[in-house]
């Protein structure tokens, strides 16, 4: 994996110094460390936390806005960034949807053929969003645009 000529200088080094380590996963190796500095310092200067805290909530309300009084829309809830849209066939007495009717499957290929990605979630019929925490206002009115279009689509 390396060179004669630095593995010579590793083999010295280990000589006068003692084993080198070189290949931790764990206990802070010192390269992943400046990494995630590296990054949090990044986070700060892009402003990326109160990013997710104003567009996050702009995004969950916008969502509510659009869906919140479809028929077939149960919750719509999430946190930060994180957004969740749940379809129920009966959204008054709370009755979802037998499995076999693929309805969360089905919104999301809509949406996919829309070209926005979602988190299908397998434990029920529940588009998830995790967007780039870097997502602007202007990038989330095209996901709730699109994501009403495809609810609409598969569920009228």
């Amino acid at each position: 994996m390396v060179s004669e000529k630095i593995w010579n200088v590793l083999v010295q080094g280990s000589d006068a110094m003692g084993r080198i380590g070189h290949g931790w996963t764990y206990s802070a190796h010192p390269i992943c460390a400046a990494a995630g500095v590296a990054n949090l310092q990044i986070i700060d200067e892009l402003g990326l936390v109160e990013n997710v805290g104003t567009v996050g909530t702009y995004l969950r309300a916008e969502l509510t806005r659009a869906l919140g009084d479809h028929t077939h829309v149960g919750n719509i809830h999430g946190h930060g960034m994180l957004a969740a849209v749940e379809f129920v066939k009966d959204k008054d007495d709370v009755v979802f949807f037998d499995a076999a009717e693929k309805v969360g499957p089905r919104v999301a290929a809509a949406l996919t053929a829309r070209d926005v990605l979602d988190r299908g979630i397998p434990q029920g019929d529940i588009l998830g969003f995790a967007p780039p925490l870097c997502l602007s206002k202007e990038e989330a009115d095209i996901v709730v645009a699109k994501t009403a279009e495809a609810v609409a689509e598969v569920l009228g």
